[in-house]
């Protein structure tokens, strides 16, 4: 046979293998475009999310029906998605996804102070100095001094980490879904001393229900699950040489800590957040209660890249109602 011949009648072999005959057939063509790819690690990504995805249709025998109103679902995550709104990365936290990569990745089997970086993190937060506030236009509720300090696996301090911290209001807002707020309200930059230290001060964050306007309010109503989170303040920690590490810190007498809704409570991230009362406060301004919160975070070796914000900016117009989703029993 010429090369011509021989050539011809290998292309007539490969188009002959995307002629589908049966449902078996079609996985293996899918899977066998697949290892064209030239990065590995893409390969091996996307075959094992063709199998996972053709296998999860062939269990449930998806109809067609079906599969369109997964189709739009899948659509108007990405719609819902604004500079001050990510309903996608909602979604993965509502089911448990953000919690399993975070568990996965972190702690190499020791336990772990990461967590979810969450769909609220924005970049270029203010800096603040050693004891200032992040409280940047008037926000009510009650003080709360805190302390954090930074160590590494051998529990020495790590001096100069950039610690990003941010968290709602008392009334269940983050800034950015808040247009009442300041821009930037709630959130600052800090570097931790050379004992590894940080502290600040703000207004004791609330638990607060996520937004349910969306394909996520749908997912959780099919469920009967509320939609609230546990009060939290956020960390994140970034220091050349060391893992970036995304955290946030739970409210011990929160009454949603077992319940959260984004599976995201573990045990190491459960704080003692100690209310003060008849106590003098660290700043003379204080006349009443406050609050107080000390905690520590474990830094591992690794990639020191920043995460991509999951937002850019604020909403605009009025302040968004907040809608509460009752738990069924």
């Amino acid at each position: 046979m010429s090369a011509t011949a021989t050539a011809a009648a290998n292309a007539s072999a490969s188009a002959s293998a995307m002629i589908i005959e049966n449902p078996d057939q079609l996985s293996g063509a899918v899977l066998a475009e697949i290892e064209r790819a030239a990065d590995p690690r893409w390969r091996e990504i996307m075959a094992a999310a063709v199998r996972h995805l053709h296998g999860f249709v062939r269990e449930t025998q998806l109809t067609e029906a079906e599969f369109q109103r997964a189709c739009g679902l899948v659509a108007r995550l990405g719609q819902l998605t604004t500079a001050s709104h990510n309903e996608v990365v909602l979604a993965a936290g509502s089911l448990g996804l953000s919690a399993l990569v975070c568990l996965l990745n972190n702690g190499g089997g020791e336990a772990t102070t990461a967590n979810l970086l969450g769909p609220f993190w924005r970049a270029g937060a203010p800096r603040v100095e050693q004891g200032g506030s992040i409280v940047r236009s008037p926000t009510p509720g009650l003080p709360i001094f805190v302390t954090a300090w930074v160590r590494d696996r051998a529990g020495h301090g790590v001096e100069g980490a950039e610690v990003d911290v941010w968290h709602s209001s008392a009334e269940g807002y983050y800034e950015n879904q808040d247009p009442a707020q300041a821009d930037m309200n709630l959130r600052g930059k800090l570097f931790t001393d050379a004992r590894g230290r940080i502290a600040f001060r703000s207004v004791k964050p609330a638990g607060y229900p996520i937004p349910v306007h969306g394909p996520v309010g749908d997912l959780l109503r099919a469920q009967g699950r509320h939609n609230l989170r546990p009060a939290h303040i956020h960390f994140l920690i970034n220091k050349p040489g060391f893992k970036t590490q995304f955290s946030q810190v739970y409210s011990s007498d929160d009454p949603n800590l077992e319940t959260d809704v984004q599976f995201a409570v573990t045990r190491a991230l459960v704080g003692q957040y100690v209310l003060h009362d008849g106590e003098a406060a660290p700043d003379a301004d204080v006349s009443g209660p406050w609050y107080s919160l000390e905690h520590h975070f474990v830094l591992d070796r690794g990639d020191d890249a920043w995460p991509r914000p999951p937002i850019s900016g604020k909403a605009e117009g009025g302040r968004p109602e907040l809608t509460l989703l009752e738990r069924r029993p």
